[in-house]
């Protein structure tokens, strides 16, 4: 996953909404979301080629995403799937919090390449107590009330595509009468580029920066596979809705699922 933004108690009536989009390469084999089959609470796609998933929810309210951190300077060869972060948060079966579970990751750090992770739970209000760490400058954030954005940097880089976002989100959230999942699409739809004068300079050069810069991606090789929408209502009720993309960008899945934490 390449780009989420999160607006955390905000509206009363959904507390916690997360909107999101997966980059990768098309030809890497990919589940849609669905509760797995060995592990019937989580609600998650799967990357079929190292079985972890990018983002997540199960029936007790544990929440993780994940992006990458492009560091093409940096990359491990022999490095761990970073996939198994979100799995191993969502499986979890503890109730130690943020910094407990953030010294884990610390002490595997060097296992894989650069990451950012989003984990923690839904609260009783419906709100999020979230958190985000990055492997690759070793610091946890707490995701504070409001809407954020996080793409391939850390959360405190505003990328032009996460401020586009972020802006978009924070006026569709604290202006609307109601939440409409397909408003939240489109913000995930914009694929408008950044001007070259604030392109992000990340090392993988001109052409690439620029055809990464949209919060909708699309190339022949890589692109927006996915985009999925997170909603937990102030009943704790969630809504969990994901699209998939062809190489072309059009539909080709859509899929939708709800549920009551603690309803198990």
């Amino acid at each position: 996953m390449c780009i989420l933004f999160i607006a955390n108690n905000i509206r009363e009536d959904y507390p916690l909404i997360i909107a999101a989009n997966r980059d990768e390469f098309h030809a890497r084999p990919t589940a849609p979301s669905q509760f797995w089959d060995e592990y019937p609470n989580l609600l998650a796609g799967r990357d079929l080629e190292a079985k972890g998933t990018w983002m997540g929810v199960t029936r007790n309210g544990k929440i993780a995403a994940l992006t990458n951190v492009r560091q093409p300077g940096n990359i491990k060869q022999n490095a761990v799937s970073r996939g198994e972060l979100a799995v191993n948060w969502l499986l979890s079966t503890s109730d130690y919090g943020a910094s407990a579970h953030a010294t884990t990751l610390k002490a595997t750090r060097e296992q894989y390449n650069g990451y950012n992770l989003v984990f923690g739970q839904v609260t009783e209000q419906g709100t999020g107590n979230l958190s985000v760490y990055n492997n690759a400058n070793n610091t946890l954030h707490t995701i504070e009330d409001g809407v954020i954005g996080l793409s391939n940097a850390d959360i405190v880089t505003p990328w032009p595509k996460v401020t586009q976002g972020v802006n978009a989100l924070t006026d569709y959230t604290r202006n609307s009468a109601t939440v409409h999942t397909e408003a939240l699409f489109a913000i995930l739809r914009q694929d408008n580029k950044a001007a070259d004068e604030v392109l992000p300079n990340t090392g993988i050069g001109y052409e690439w920066e620029k055809a990464l810069s949209s919060i909708f991606i699309q190339t022949p090789e890589y692109g927006t596979r996915t985009s999925t929408l997170l909603l937990v209502d102030n009943n704790k009720q969630v809504r969990w809705l994901e699209r998939q993309f062809s190489v072309s960008g059009d539909t080709v899945d859509t899929r939708e699922y709800a549920f009551r934490i603690g309803d198990v």
